[in-house]
């Protein structure tokens, strides 16, 4: 494992029940898309958002390539590619009652 992969499973590991990590890069239009679509319920949730720029992480790029967006709430992954709503608000309500 290297330091790089380390670091950002270290980062998830960190992360608190409604830390909500979008894995992404620019000109993504689904990952615009589902940071658009998610935004309401993180304010709702008062949920911390947090995007990582896959292309800026060797690791992280051919983890995901082009399999983005996906997020993670807390270190639970939650979505992949388009985001349920009504699965997101029923993860983001669990993620705070843990």
């Amino acid at each position: 494992m290297s330091a790089t992969t380390s670091s950002e499973e270290a980062q998830l590991a960190a992360s608190g029940p409604r830390d909500v990590t979008l894995y992404s890069r620019p000109g993504c239009h689904l990952c615009e898309e589902a940071k658009a679509a998610i935004a309401p319920l993180l304010r709702e949730f008062g949920a911390a958002l947090r995007e990582v720029n896959i292309d800026e992480n060797a690791f992280l790029r051919e983890r995901y390539g082009w399999d983005i967006p996906v997020i993670f709430i807390g270190r639970h992954k939650a979505a992949k590619h388009r985001v349920d709503l009504a699965q997101f608000r029923r993860q983001l309500q669990e993620a705070g009652s843990q």
